[in-house]
C-alpha cells in the first residue's frame, strides 16, 4: 500500500514538472529570420511582406531581415517599406554577410527598419533613381523623380532618427559609405560580426513600432527561419532576365518545330509553356518591346531563308536583327536587369547555325536527283526498241516506253533520257 502511494506521489510530481516545462515553452517567444539576397523585385516584395505579416500574427519578439541587394524596383521597395512601417513588432534589417551591400532600393529598406545593422566589410548607398524600362528621362522628369525619392528617404530617416542629410545625398549624389562610416554618421544603429552578436546587441533595446514603444527581449529567444517557399523560388528564378530570354528563345523554337511538323505535339506544348513563363517574367522586367519585335523578326527571316534561297543574306539579316533585339530587350540603366552578352551571343550563333544547317539540307534536297516517279527517269540510259524519228519506243529497266527524239535514232542504239513529257520520254543518242 505504501509503495502504491509513493508511486502516485512520484507520478504527480512528474506531471507537475512537465506542466511547468510546457508552460515555460509555450511562453517562450520566437525571433523570426528572413534572408534575401538579390534584386528587389515583386518576388522580394511578396516574400518580405509575408514574413513581416507572419511575425506579427505569431507575436514574435522581432523579425530579422538579413539583406544583400544591389537595388531594384521602386514599387516593390515601397511595398516593403510600408510593411515595415506598419509592423507592430520590431523589424531589424541586417546587411550581411561580409561583402554584402544595401544599394539603391536597399538603402530605403535599411533606413526604414526599427533597428539597422551592418556586418563588417559591407557598404550602403548609391540610391539615385534611374529609368528602369524606358531609357533616359528628360531633365524635368528626372528632377521630379529625384525630388520625390529625396523627400521619401528623408521622411523615412527622420522617422527613425537617422541622418536625413546623408540619406538625401545618397539619392541626389549617389554617395556610398562603409559600415564604419555609416555608424559614425548615424545612418545605422550598430555593427555586428554575426547573427548571434547582433541578437545579443539588440537585447533590451526600446524601439517605436506601429503599436507604440516596444522593448526587445532576446534572452533565450527561439530562432525560427522563414525560408522562401518553392513557388517564390521558382518565380524568383524566372524573374532573372537571362532565364526569361532563354525561355523565350526555346518557346519560339518549339512553335517553329510544331509548325514545321504539324502533329508532333511535344515541341508545341513545350514551346507554349516556355513562352507563357517568359511573358510572365517580362511582366516583372523592364522589357523594351521594340527589342522583342526585332527578335521575332529575326526568327521570321531565318524561316524565310528556308523557303526563299537568298544564299545566306536573309540569315545574316536575321542574326543582326536577333542580336540587336536581344541587346535592346532589357533597356535599363540597372546592370542586373540586362541580359548577359554571354547568353545573347551563343543564342544568336546557335540559332544561326541551326537555320544554316536546315537551309543547307533544304538546298541539297532541292538539287538532289529525284529517285521516284517519272522525274526519276531523267539521266537513265536504255536501248531503242524501234526506230525513233521523231517517235518510237525505248526499253530500259525491263519496261517499254514511248519515246521522242529531235534526231533520228536507229533500232538497237543506246539512248539517254533527257526529259519527260507526260508519259513520253525525250531521249538522245548516248
Amino acid at each position: 500500500m505504501k509503495v502504491y502511494i509513493k508511486i502516485k506521489i512520484v507520478l504527480a510530481c512528474l506531471f507537475i514538472l512537465f506542466g511547468l516545462y510546457g508552460l515555460s515553452i509555450s511562453g517562450q517567444k520566437s525571433l523570426y529570420v528572413a534572408k534575401y539576397d538579390g534584386v528587389i523585385n515583386t518576388v522580394a516584395g511578396e516574400y518580405i511582406s509575408e514574413a513581416i505579416k507572419k511575425a506579427n500574427e505569431n507575436d514574435a519578439t522581432a523579425l530579422l531581415i538579413e539583406l544583400d541587394t544591389p537595388g531594384g524596383l521602386d514599387e516593390s521597395m515601397r511595398d516593403i517599406v510600408k510593411a515595415i512601417s506598419n509592423s507592430d513588432i520590431p523589424v531589424v534589417v541586417y546587411v550581411s554577410p561580409a561583402g554584402a551591400r544595401a544599394a539603391s532600393a536597399g538603402v530605403f529598406i535599411t533606413l526604414s527598419a526599427h533597428i539597422a545593422a551592418m556586418s563588417p566589410g559591407t557598404n550602403i548607398g548609391a540610391a539615385h533613381p534611374v529609368a528602369v524600362g524606358g531609357g533616359k528621362m528628360d531633365e524635368e522628369m528626372q528632377e521630379k523623380v529625384v525630388n520625390d525619392a529625396s523627400a521619401y528617404i528623408k521622411s523615412i530617416a527622420g522617422k527613425r532618427g537617422r541622418n536625413a542629410k546623408w540619406a538625401e545625398d545618397a539619392v541626389r549624389k549617389s554617395v556610398s559609405i562603409t559600415e564604419k562610416e555609416a555608424l559614425e554618421l548615424k545612418v545605422i544603429d550598430l555593427i555586428a560580426a554575426n547573427r548571434d552578436e547582433l541578437i545579443k546587441s539588440i537585447n533590451n533595446r526600446e524601439v517605436t513600432t506601429n503599436s507604440g514603444s516596444v522593448k526587445i527581449e532576446t534572452t533565450g529567444v527561439v530562432i525560427e527561419e522563414l525560408p522562401m517557399g518553392l513557388r517564390l523560388r521558382i518565380l524568383n528564378t524566372l524573374s532573372n532576365p537571362n532565364v526569361a530570354y532563354i525561355l523565350m528563345i526555346l518557346g519560339i523554337y518549339g512553335l517553329f518545330f510544331e509548325l514545321a511538323s504539324p502533329g508532333a505535339i511535344l515541341p508545341g506544348v513545350v514551346g507554349a509553356i516556355c513562352l507563357i513563363l517568359a511573358f510572365y517574367a517580362f511582366q516583372t522586367l523592364p522589357v523594351n518591346y521594340a527589342g522583342l519585335l526585332l527578335i521575332i523578326f529575326g526568327i521570321i527571316l531565318f524561316i524565310a531563308e528556308i523557303k526563299i534561297i537568298s544564299y545566306g543574306l536573309l540569315s545574316v539579316a536575321g542574326v543582326i536583327s536577333m542580336v540587336l533585339g536581344s541587346i535592346m530587350l532589357m533597356r535599363t540603366d540597372f546592370p542586373f536587369f540586362r541580359i548577359s552578352y554571354m547568353v545573347i551571343l551563343p543564342a544568336a550563333l546557335l540559332t544561326a547555325l541551326f537555320f544554316a544547317v536546315t537551309i543547307g539540307m533544304a538546298v541539297k534536297a532541292h538539287k538532289r536527283q529525284p529517285v521516284s516517279g517519272i522525274e526519276g527517269l531523267i539521266g537513265e540510259t536504255g536501248e531503242a526498241s524501234t526506230d525513233i524519228d521523231p517517235d518510237g519506243k525505248v526499253f530500259f529497266h525491263g519496261e517499254l516506253w514511248d519515246a521522242r527524239s529531235e534526231e533520228p535514232i536507229r533500232k538497237g542504239e543506246r539512248v539517254k533520257i533527257v526529259s519527260t513529257d507526260s508519259m513520253t520520254v525525250i531521249v538522245k543518242k548516248v
